[in-house]
């Protein structure tokens, strides 16, 4: 019998559309923008129309087909996707120089890469006709079997075929943290970048997604939603690789804040604080299930006592999962709980045989749909 319900966010209750705009915008700033590799500067601005927008979308990510592969293969952080798909861009740059420039490359692949070491890469390959192709990142990937954290190494496996140099720079580290930050610039905007990442803006003028989230489902039918569950006396909990500022504050613009202990709503904030704990680098992201079993115990649970916590958990049948992607799927099983599929993420009903594949528990249309499981 189910007495506790973990939700998801992005492709359950909000939309995730807009994240994927700010994690093209993100790679496309990272190629052009004079303030990192300087490809087409003059290219380059921070209001873009929804026209333009899902123009670069389409370029980046191939009509989504990157996105699709990524998801695919258990990648669930916004982050991780746009890290993989810019470095990818780069070692294909990178390539195409490699017969003349081989001695800098090799350098730049020896120590971590920050943001003067993009500049210095940009000034190089503006003595090139070098070019972008955003579709080799499914052709290239499709070649390997990795899965979640594994496609971040296949990038140093992808530097040595493509540029001659043994490296194992391509892991989280420097570069991966200024992905981060651009992408935040463009989804929480000007206003609120410095909360959210403790840093100020690199290039400013981005307005933000923020205040512009889109839900699933109507929102008052959403809110009868958690109604039905609270009165009935289920207790619900949220596991999301949403920071807490897009999460908390789009959950007070829609009033549903009201019906969750915030002890149980569980971020990427609290994700990320985890990993700073742990001695050596671990990723603790979805497929983990880091996130639902600190949501399951509650926010003041150590980090120890939730990595220890015995898998599959102790009366697991009583806790569901409602998630959107095969990430979601992966960790509920990690836990031993039932697992609810919805078909209102990135690749919609056409996920319905990739989780019958997997044997999810439910596969229901949308979160609305969940009342008549329970």
């Amino acid at each position: 019998m189910i007495k506790t319900i973990l939700f998801d966010v992005d492709g359950v209750l909000l939309s995730e559309e807009h994240y994927f705009d700010a994690s093209a915008l993100t790679v496309w700033e990272l190629l052009i923008s004079s303030n990192y590799l300087a490809l087409s500067p003059e290219k380059f601005k921070t209001k873009y129309n929804e026209a333009e927008i899902k123009s670069i979308r389409e370029q980046v990510f191939k009509n989504d087909n990157v996105l699709k592969l990524m998801k695919s293969r258990g990648l669930n952080a916004n982050w991780d996707m746009i890290y993989l798909s810019f470095s990818h861009q780069l070692i294909h740059l990178l390539s195409q120089i490699k017969d003349t420039e081989f001695e800098k490359i090799n350098k730049w692949c020896q120590a971590p890469i920050n943001r003067e070491t993009l500049l210095e890469i940009g000034r190089v390959l503006s003595n090139y006709h070098v070019k972008m192709d955003f579709s080799l990142f499914v052709e290239d990937f499709t070649r390997s079997e990795a899965t979640k954290q594994e496609l971040l190494g296949y990038l140093n496996v992808l530097a040595k075929e493509k540029l001659g140099v043994d490296t194992s720079i391509f892991e989280k580290g420097e570069l991966w943290s200024i992905c981060e930050h651009v992408s935040q610039e463009w989804y929480v905007g000007d206003e609120n970048v410095l909360a959210s990442t403790g840093r100020p803006s690199v290039q400013t003028g981005k307005r933000g997604f923020l205040a512009n989230e889109t839900t699933l489902a109507p929102r008052d039918r959403i809110d009868e939603v958690f109604q039905f569950l609270t009165a009935s006396g289920f207790m619900i909990g949220i596991g999301t690789g949403r920071p807490a500022l897009e999460t908390i504050q789009p959950f007070q613009h829609l009033n549903w804040l009201k019906h969750f202990d915030v002890k149980r709503i569980v971020t990427a904030d609290e994700v990320f604080a985890a990993e700073q704990e742990l001695s050596e680098q671990t990723s603790l992201s979805k497929p983990h299930p880091f996130t639902y079993i600190m949501g399951l115990k509650g926010k003041g649970t150590s980090v120890g006592d939730c990595l220890n916590t015995a898998l599959p958990i102790e009366n697991g049948e009583e806790v569901l999962v409602v998630g959107d992607s095969l990430a979601d799927l992966l960790a509920a099983r990690q836990m031993g709980c039932q697992f609810a599929a919805v078909l209102t993420g990135l690749s919609g009903k056409d996920a319905r045989s990739e989780f019958e594949k997997h044997e999810a528990d439910y596969i229901l249309d949308s979160v609305l749909d969940l009342k008549g499981i329970l």
